[in-house]
């Protein structure tokens, strides 16, 4: 009996679906304050800057230092309120997760729902790097017979390894 396959766009859908318009929104907003915040934070610093500039022939080499130590500080600062929002795994990438999540599911939800109805075994993206499966029917999932042939058994307890130096351990 034939397999039938299909693929679907998901950036495509979830650009047209208007509660990702509004989820959009709120991050552009929230992006705007955080990088407000941050060049608000480097105006100062240029504002210490200029004023040690300006005074420098004025003050000791001990007011100097501590003057480039405050500036250093604070640039230290900003660069890591600027990692802790911006960077790898920051707010800006969880508070994203956070809010997509509902539209994500809804689409989950409506992926599964055509499938059924046309009777597809698989649903691919398009849209993502590399394979993505969206939907697959359960009755495809080869998983447990690789486990079976990896000679593990896929009802057993994962936090419980059978490995084979243990089996063969004994007493003496």
């Amino acid at each position: 009996m034939a397999q039938r396959f299909g693929y679907i766009d998901s950036e495509y859908i979830v650009s047209k679906m208007p509660e990702f318009q509004k989820v959009n929104g709120e991050m552009d907003r929230w992006t705007q304050l955080r990088t407000k915040e941050i060049s608000d934070k480097y105006a100062e610093i240029e504002k210490l800057e200029r004023a040690l500039k300006a005074e420098e022939p004025l003050l000791t080499d001990g007011m100097k230092q501590q003057r480039r130590q405050e500036i250093t500080k604070r640039e230290n600062e900003v660069k890591e309120l600027n990692n802790r929002i911006f960077g790898y795994n920051g707010q800006y990438h969880q508070r994203r997760k956070d809010v997509l999540k509902p539209v994500m599911d809804e689409l989950s939800r409506a992926v599964e729902k055509v499938a059924r109805q046309k009777q597809l075994r698989m649903i691919l993206d398009k849209s993502s790097e590399g394979i993505a499966m969206i939907y697959t029917d359960p009755r495809d999932d080869y998983s447990d017979y690789i486990l079976e042939e990896l000679g593990i058994d896929p009802k057993a307890n994962p936090n419980q390894t059978n490995t084979p130096t243990q089996n063969t351990k004994t007493k003496q």
